[in-house]
């Protein structure tokens, strides 16, 4: 039996943990799609690739923590939509670059009100900064020891 590794308190609070994520992913997709049209890995790129001009693909792989092939397939999808341009070498990642284009950019001001209100609703609401610190030191503290930083 799987709860012989945690305690019954672990437990009840990684099965939560776990089922609040995936009910979050669903509804912010859900959110995403009815509003702008856009996947929740959409928005991801749009977002990665707003807080910098331009980004290497393997960086911007690096900042989301996807996988090579992934991240070839979201941004060949998302470059037949018009939202982000590669440049340099198709076959060298490591010299391509990725950015926003015009719609890109204009698809991620039209879903960012939206989404930034559902996660403050969703998540933030009722939740005091003593809460919001130890959440944050939370989560800090795994990913630094999924040895990510805090990213």
């Amino acid at each position: 039996m799987y709860s012989m590794w945690l305690t019954d308190e672990q437990q009840r609070v990684w099965r939560r943990y776990l089922s609040m994520t995936a009910q979050l992913q669903v509804e912010m997709s859900r959110q995403l799609q009815r509003d702008c049209g856009l996947s929740l890995a959409d928005y991801d790129v749009l977002v990665a690739l707003d807080e910098r001009d331009v980004c290497r693909v393997n960086e911007l792989g690096e900042r989301l923590g996807w996988e090579q092939s992934r991240l070839s397939h979201q941004l060949r999808r998302m470059r037949t939509r018009g939202l982000v341009d590669r440049r340099g070498a198709d076959d060298d990642r490591r010299g391509a670059t990725v950015e926003l284009t015009d719609a890109g950019r204009a698809a991620l001001e039209t879903a960012a009100p939206g989404h930034v209100e559902l996660v403050r609703t969703l998540v933030f609401d009722g939740v005091g900064a003593a809460e919001l610190r130890a959440l944050d030191r939370w989560t800090s503290e795994v990913s630094s020891r999924l040895g990510r930083g805090s990213a």
